[in-house]
C-alpha cells in the first residue's frame, strides 16, 4: 500500500493531513519564512536557505522576498532564475523550471487541485499534477499556472494570464484562459 506522500507524488488522490507530509510541509514553510525575513545584506544566508529549501536551484537563482511554498523540495530550478515579490509555488507535485526564467510580481505555480465532487472533497482528498517550464521564459505579473501545465521554451506569458493548458515553444501567450497570441519572430529583436 502506498504512503500518502507516494500517492501525492504519483498524482493520485491523497490526504494532505498525514504526519510525514505535515512534517515536510512545516519544514518547507519554515525555510521559506526564514528566507523571507532576510535582508539584502544576507546574500550567503539567502543562498544557503534556498539550497536547503529546493530540490535544486541553479547558479544565480534569486527570489525577492516574500516567497511562499508548501514543500520546496518538490521544486527544481535551473540557472539564472529570478522571481519578483510574492511568488507562490504550491509544489505538492514536481515543479521543474528551466534556465533563464524570469517572473514578475505575484506569479503563482499551483500543482495542487481538489476533486469537483463535494463528497470526495469533504473527505479532505486532493491531488497534484506537475508543472514544467522550459528555458528562456518570461512571466508578467499576476500570472497563475494551473496543475499539469507544460510551458515550452522561449515563451512570454502576459500579465494577469491564467494558464490552464500547455503552451508551445516560441510564442507570446496571454489571457484568461491563456492562449497563444502570436509567434515570437525576428522582428521582436
Amino acid at each position: 500500500m502506498k504512503t500518502q506522500k507516494e500517492r501525492m507524488l504519483a498524482g493520485e488522490l491523497y490526504i494532505a493531513d498525514d504526519p510525514e507530509l505535515s512534517r515536510e510541509m512545516r519544514e518547507g514553510k519554515r525555510l521559506a519564512r526564514a528566507y523571507s525575513q532576510t535582508t539584502e545584506d544576507e546574500g550567503a544566508t539567502r543562498t544557503d536557505l534556498l539550497t536547503q529549501l529546493f530540490n535544486k536551484i541553479g547558479k544565480n537563482g534569486y527570489l525577492e522576498p516574500p516567497f511562499h511554498t508548501d514543500y520546496g523540495r518538490n521544486t527544481t530550478i535551473g540557472d539564472n532564475f529570478y522571481a519578483n515579490y510574492d511568488a507562490i509555488f504550491i509544489d505538492v507535485a514536481p515543479i521543474t523550471i528551466g534556465n533563464n526564467v524570469f517572473m514578475g510580481p505575484r506569479v503563482g505555480l499551483y500543482t495542487a487541485g481538489h476533486p469537483i465532487d463535494a463528497e470526495i472533497r469533504a473527505e479532505q482528498l486532493e491531488y497534484g499534477y506537475p508543472i514544467t517550464i522550459g528555458d528562456n521564459v518570461w512571466f508578467g505579473g499576476n500570472v497563475v499556472v494551473n496543475p499539469g501545465v507544460t510551458i515550452g521554451s522561449n515563451v512570454v506569458i502576459g500579465s494577469g494570464s491564467i494558464v490552464t493548458k500547455d503552451i508551445p515553444d516560441g510564442v507570446v501567450a496571454v489571457g484568461n484562459p491563456c492562449h497563444v497570441l502570436r509567434q515570437i519572430t525576428a522582428q521582436d529583436q
